[in-house]
């Protein structure tokens, strides 16, 4: 009897410790893995950071223009930053000390006589589109009826002032050296004839209130991009530069950056974004021919 009770103790024994073996070796059902096993499902990939485009661009049609390329830009890397300007020196101060990348509101001949005038060294890095000048009058609607003494306002910043008057004998309105050239330039001090009218050179933004606030019979030539943001068109004018002529290549309205930069990443990038179809048509549908793609 006692060893039969030995016999069954001792089993018992056995089968305590295979058992208390048995849990140490697993991990309870309600036993959560490691963190470092498995994301937790609320993660989220890190944002990329997109590096800064900064450009300085007058706020028609240039800015509306670039607004059109951010998602495009963004896809490549870069996060586009508009800086609306409303006149023609700040733009390209602020490029050559470093504030902007690039600049959109000026054409090449503008930028030569910047650079000579103001010792900056900027280049052009494309050509995106061309304004053309146009001719308006207060209360006038033929160039034919236009009285003798009449005043015509124009602006009088440099290139703007010699195509204006490039297009006022465009017109037969006045006479101009027979060697006069948007690259040579004229002021109204080489007008040869003109044509017995009051020819008033104004800063150039301010054109168009000036004409507005004029006595009746006054014209004005005024930039395209002025006209559109004073609600005027190329319909209202009454007479356009020749866009078959040399002004669409000479005034067109360029990318400007500083002097060895015309070729990075970030420049090249910019361009590429706006020489599309989507910019070309972007600009027919919006601006009626105040505005015509250049490339």
């Amino acid at each position: 009897m006692k060893k039969t009770l030995a016999l069954i103790l001792t089993l018992a024994l056995v089968v305590f410790t295979l058992a208390a073996c048995g849990s140490s070796s697993a991990p309870a059902a309600s036993e959560a893995p490691a963190a470092s096993e498995a994301p937790a499902a609320s993660e989220e990939p890190a944002s990329v950071e997109l590096e800064p485009i900064v450009v300085g661009a007058s706020a028609t049609p240039h800015a509306e223009i670039l607004e059109q390329v951010k998602d495009a830009l963004a896809a490549e890397g870069y996060d586009l930053q508009i800086v609306i300007y409303d006149d023609y020196v700040l733009p390209n101060t602020a490029l050559d000390d470093g504030t902007l990348d690039a600049n959109y509101f000026q054409h090449t001949p503008y930028l030569n006589s910047f650079n000579a005038s103001n010792g900056t060294n900027l280049s052009v890095a494309a050509l995106i589109h061309y304004e053309p000048f146009g001719i308006y009058g207060n209360g006038i609607s033929d160039l034919a009826d236009l009285a003798e003494g009449a005043t015509i306002i124009i602006p009088a910043d440099d290139s703007n002032e010699t195509r204006a008057l490039l297009l006022l004998q465009q017109e037969g309105l006045i006479t101009l050296p027979e060697d006069a050239s948007a690259e040579a330039g004229v002021t109204t001090l080489d007008i040869v004839d003109n044509g017995g009218y009051n020819i008033q050179a104004v800063q150039a933004d301010t054109v168009p209130a000036q004409l507005t606030n004029s006595k009746e019979g006054t014209i004005a030539v005024i930039n395209g991009n002025y006209a559109l943001q004073a609600g005027l068109h190329a319909s209202d004018a009454l007479a356009l530069e020749d866009a078959s002529g040399d002004a669409a290549q000479t005034y067109a309205n360029i990318i400007a950056c500083r002097t060895g930069e015309e070729n990075s990443d970030k420049i090249q990038a910019l361009v590429k974004a706006l020489q599309t179809d989507a910019v070309k048509t972007f600009i027919a549908d919006s601006y009626n021919g105040a505005v015509v793609a250049i490339f």
